[in-house]
Formats: C-alpha cells, sequence, structure tokens
C-alpha cells in the first residue's frame, strides 16, 4: 500500500538533496552521475573531437575536487589553526604566571590539536565526486570530537573560556557540510552543554547572569546554523544548475564540432597575421594543407602558393567588407595543380577593449563542386521536363505506328512500301528514345534488387544474346567478341535486367566505335587482389577517345553519333551506383589491342565478412 505524502515532505527532501551532506555521501545521492562528476564527458571529448584546434585543447577539466571537498579541507585547516593556537595560548598563560599550569587541559589541547592535524590527512577517495560509504562516519567524527574537546575544556576551565567562539566552529561546519536537521542537532549540543556548565559553575547570585549569556550564545549558535545551512543550499543549488548548464555546454561544442568537421565545405580561422588559429580538415585539404593536429604551426605567409589568400585576408582587414556571396581565387599548389575556390569571409571582434584582436572567419568551397551541384540541379529540372515531354509524345507516337502498319498492309506498290518502312523505322527510333528519356527520370529504372547472380554465367548468356540480336556470329573465333571469364561462379548482387541493360548499352559503343572484326571487343571479368571487388572490363579497337570527349562521357544528352540519344553511359552510370559499383573509363596502355577501356568495379557480397574472419589477414 503506498504511504500517503505528507505535506512538506517533499520540500524537505528537496533540502536534503540541496545540502552539502548529500554531496558528501551522508545522504543516498539523488543525482544523476553524470551531473556530479561531468568527468566521463570531458573524458570522452578528445575522443570524439574532430574539429582540429590550433593547439589540441581540450575542454576544461573539472576541478579535482568538488566544492563541498574544498569546504571540509578549509573546515580542517582551520580546525589544525584553532588547535594550535589553543597550545600556544595555554603556554603564553603560563610563561606570564596568569593562571596555574594544568597539564590536563594541556594534554587535551594538545590531542586536539593532534586531531585535527591528522584530519587533514584526509583519504584522497573521501573526497571525490561519487558518494563513498565512509564519508558520514567521517563528518560525524570530526564533528563529534570537536563537541566533545570544547565540552571538556569548558567543564574545565569555566567560565575564563569563550565557548561560544569555540563551538562556531562545528556548527559552521555541520550546517555547511550536513543537513539542516543535524545543523541545529549540533547547534542544540553545543547551546545544551554551554547551559549545563553555565548551572553547575554559576554561584548563587551569578547563576541568572551566567544561564543568560549561555542562553543568548545558543541562540547565535542556532541563528548561525540556520543561516548558513540556507546558503549552502542555495550555493548548491546554483553549483547544479552551472553544472546542468556546463554540461549542456560541452554536448553543444562537440555537435558543433562534429558539425563543422562533417561540412564539405571548408572553414579557415586566420588572424591578421596569417596564423591559423582552427580549420576542419576540408578547408586543410581545400588549400593543399597537410591534414594533422596542429594547424596553428601553419602560417599563411610561409607558403607562396598560399599568396593569393593572404592578399585577399590583408584586403579585407584593410577595407572591413567583403562581397556577401563571396569572391573566387586561384590557388597553385603542388604538384601543379590551378585550384579556383570562392572565398566567403566574416569578422569576429571582441567587446572587451582590452582585446582588439579581430579574427577572420574563412568559408571556403571549390568551385568545381559549385558547378557540378549547378549542373546536377540543372539537369534533375531537365530530366522532370523530358519525362513529361517524352510521356505526352508516347501516346502520339503509338498511334502513329499503329496506323502505319494498317496502312503497310493494303500497300502493294514498292515505293509506297519503302516510304511505311522508313516511317515505322524512324517511329521505333523515337520510341527507343522515349524510353531511354523516361528511364533516366526520377523512378524510371525501378528499384534495385537484392538477388545473387552468378557474373560469368549471365556474361556469357547476354553476350551470347546481344550476337544473335546483331545477326554476328557467336563461333569463338568468328565472333567480334572476345571473353576471359572466370571458370568458377562469382557471385554479385546486381539485378539481372539491369545488368542486361549495362553490357548492352557498352556492346553497342564498343561495335560502334570498333575495327567490327572478329575479336575486336574484349569482355574481361577478374576478382581484385583484395577480394572485395571484382572488375568487368568492355574494350574495343577503335581509336582513343579525345580529352575533350572523354570528359563528357557520363554526361547526358551528349552523344558523338548523329542518331544517338546520348543517354546510354548516363544510365550505366546511374545503374551502376544504385548497387554500390562504379564505372569509369579508361585508356589502354600502348599496344593493347582493346584501346577504349570502360571498366565496371562490382562490390562482392561477404567480403567484408571473410577479411574479418580470416586469421591469416
Amino acid at each position: 500500500m503506498k504511504r500517503p505524502e505528507v505535506p512538506g515532505e517533499r520540500d524537505r527532501d528537496h533540502d536534503r538533496e540541496d545540502a552539502w551532506f548529500a554531496g558528501l555521501g551522508l545522504l543516498r545521492a539523488t543525482q544523476p552521475a553524470a551531473l556530479d562528476d561531468p568527468a566521463p564527458a570531458a573524458s570522452a571529448a578528445p575522443r570524439q573531437r574532430r574539429f582540429i584546434r590550433p593547439d589540441g585543447a581540450t575542454p576544461s577539466a573539472p576541478a579535482e575536487h568538488p566544492t563541498p571537498a574544498r569546504i571540509y579541507r578549509t573546515f580542517a585547516w582551520a580546525r589544525a589553526l584553532l588547535g594550535g593556537l589553543m597550545l600556544l595560548t595555554q603556554g603564553l598563560v603560563h610563561a606570564y604566571g596568569v593562571a596555574q599550569l594544568s597539564w590536563t587541559v594541556i594534554a587535551l589541547c594538545g590531542g586536539y590539536a593532534v586531531a585535527a592535524a591528522l584530519a587533514l590527512r584526509t583519504p584522497r577517495s573521501l573526497l571525490q565526486p561519487r558518494p563513498q560509504p565512509h564519508r558520514g562516519r567521517w563528518l560525524a567524527c570530526t564533528v563529534g570530537v570537536d563537541l566533545l574537546c570544547f565540552g571538556l575544556l569548558l567543564w574545565l576551565l569555566g567560565r575564563s573560556l569563550n565557548s561560544a567562539a569555540l563551538y562556531a566552529l562545528p556548527v559552521l561546519m555541520a550546517a555547511a557540510l550536513a543537513p539542516r536537521e543535524l545543523a541545529l542537532g549540533v547547534a542544540a549540543v553545543a547551546s545544551l552543554t554551554m547551559l549545563g556548565a553555565a548551572t553547575l559553575q554559576s554561584t548563587e547570585g551569578e547563576a541568572t547572569t551566567s544561564l543568560m549569556q549561555a542562553g543568548l550564545a545558543g541562540a547565535g549558535l542556532f541563528a548561525i546554523a540556520a543561516l548558513t545551512s540556507e546558503l549552502a543550499a542555495r550555493l548548491a543549488r546554483e553549483e547544479r544548475t552551472a553544472r546542468n548548464t556546463l554540461a549542456l555546454a560541452r554536448q553543444q561544442a562537440l555537435l558543433n564540432r562534429l558539425v563543422i568537421e562533417e561540412m564539405q565545405d571548408g572553414v579557415l580561422v586566420v588572424d591578421r597575421r596569417g596564423q591559423i588559429r582552427a580549420a576542419n580538415p576540408a578547408a586543410l585539404v581545400l588549400i593543399g594543407a597537410p591534414v594533422g593536429p596542429h594547424p596553428a604551426r601553419l602560417r599563411l605567409r610561409d607558403r607562396p602558393a598560399w599568396r593569393p589568400l593572404v592578399q585577399a585576408i590583408d584586403q579585407a582587414y584593410a577595407s572591413g567588407t567583403w562581397p556577401e556571396a563571396g569572391r573566387d581565387l586561384q590557388l597553385f599548389l603542388e604538384p601543379p595543380e590551378a585550384r579556383t575556390l570562392r572565398l566567403r569571409l566574416r569578422f569576429t571582434r571582441k567587446r572587451e577593449p582590452e582585446f582588439d584582436e579581430a579574427m577572420c572567419v574563412l568559408f571556403i568551397e571549390d568551385v568545381r563542386t559549385l558547378r557540378a551541384r549547378v549542373q546536377q540541379e540543372k539537369l534533375a529540372a531537365m530530366g522532370r521536363v523530358s519525362a513529361g515531354i517524352a510521356h505526352e509524345i508516347r501516346n502520339p507516337l503509338a498511334a502513329i505506328t499503329q496506323a502505319n502498319a494498317l496502312l503497310a498492309e493494303d500497300l502493294h506498290d514498292p515505293v509506297l512500301r519503302q516510304l511505311a518502312d522508313i516511317v515505322a523505322d524512324n517511329a521505333e527510333r523515337l520510341r527507343r528514345i522515349v524510353d531511354d528519356v523516361m528511364a533516366v527520370a526520377p523512378g524510371g529504372l525501378g528499384d534495385g534488387g537484392h538477388a545473387l547472380i552468378d557474373l560469368p554465367a549471365q556474361l556469357r548468356e547476354i553476350s551470347a544474346d546481344w550476337l544473335r540480336t546483331n545477326g554476328l556470329p557467336v563461333q569463338p573465333g568468328a565472333a567480334p567478341i572476345a571473353l576471359q571469364l572466370p571458370a568458377h561462379p562469382l557471385a554479385a548482387r546486381f539485378e539481372l535486367d539491369h545488368l542486361r541493360r549495362v553490357m548492352v548499352n557498352l556492346l553497342d559503343n564498343a561495335w560502334r566505335h570498333g575495327s567490327q572484326q572478329p575479336g575486336a571487343i574484349e569482355v574481361v571479368l577478374e576478382a581484385l587482389p583484395d577480394g572485395a571487388r571484382a572488375a568487368l572490363s568492355v574494350g574495343s579497337d577503335g581509336p582513343p577517345i579525345t580529352p575533350d570527349v572523354e570528359r563528357h562521357l557520363f554526361e547526358p544528352f551528349f552523344s558523338t553519333a548523329s542518331r544517338g540519344t546520348g543517354l546510354g553511359l548516363y544510365i550505366c552510370r546511374e545503374l551502376c551506383e544504385r548497387y554500390g559499383a562504379s564505372i569509369e573509363y579508361r585508356a589502354a596502355a600502348r599496344g593493347a589491342r582493346a584501346v577504349n577501356l570502360f571498366i565496371v568495379t562490382v562490390p562482392l557480397p561477404g567480403a567484408e565478412a571473410r577479411r574479418t574472419t580470416d586469421p591469416h589477414r
């Protein structure tokens, strides 16, 4: 049965949580470990931090001891100082003959001084942020020793001892480090001790005065306990809030560094002298600097290749302005490479008058990437428009084809039949163009499958079908295709229809631009040495492709043939990318029969697992 909640109980529990006593582990810890001990977040920062800072500094580590431990240390030093002063006072009193020497008092003061000195040697484990089971007993023993020693001194020295000043120390210590109830209990014990001593040691005429002084001193101790406990609770709440804020700030800083590091654009922080203060890896790669943990050792003025960058920064500092859209500049890096970068500058200035240094934040982008992005957007828009047009053409084209076929059935004149054949051929050509345009539209190629196919077997079948479809010899030695395929099966994840379409496009290009002699087309399949990929190459013996044509090979609607759509290689690349494969053009070495090579690199399933489990790798 659930116990009913007592009014005010939640407030009392909140006060207990706020007391430093809970911080020392005397009460059940109610704070999450991440807030009581922010060290894990700080220790994880160097492993996760990927944004390169100049000095490789990590976020500031928390203090070695939390605030309760520092307060306890302060009280321990105060107790040790008080014990030394008590011994010194007894020595001075005896030296000047003010009172008779009491070895009991000397022994008591010496014992307290020794105990206070030993308290300075508190085990380090008791001062760590996480709760420890012996902290409560340690603090209770410390306060108990104070109450016992001061009580005995009060009984031995009587009214000559200022007991209220002595009892203020354990009351303050309990109020700062313990719950409010325990602090008031310590004040009550001290007040009762002073009242008892005043009652027994005062004469009949002085009893009233002594009791009043003891009562006022006790009331002062209660006030000290209540006020100190409230201040300690408020300080605990503020420190907990600060810890939460610090943890959130560190987390946000880590997120910002990860975001900046993953950016494809470069971010570079440079001062007026050209010293790199911070940089992400993308910026270092763009300017041709080595990616390392200490980019602050790099100065832009030290390398001649960075002179245009330095001139742009000096100009921006001098004018105080920079175009909002940025400005292009060219760097000549080594090995000889001209790289055009778009530079956007922002300035950060310190508002404090003693800090007048301004930092320049550079956002660097590769112009080639920008142009490729714009080109992709244009191609996507063009593809959508072309798909719409092709869809509108398909229905009239089907009607034209059907009407031409019906007319051809009633035509007997050879000239008219020849004209009907011309119409049929061009209608078929238009149909292929429409199919290609619809294929490159979004979703037109279909989703990639996950079935495994045997590459050597399928390539043999596709090559034979292509030869039969084009009416070419199939017999080895007479066929224009020379196959070099492995004898053992080689499985890959590739949709069969998509593989057929890639191969047909490559074979058509090789036949069109080759010598069309037996063996003019070479189809080679082999597993790469890493065991994770296979390379399929389709080569032809035609003239080498010129550089001005090579750079546009895989662009849509680019063709060197008058009757081509320019979508064949573009479709091949799109299909390969759906299965994690890649396609590229490569000119063969001099002396090879196949001069123009189109190489498709296909990933092999399970290769990563084999490399992981192989004990010999």
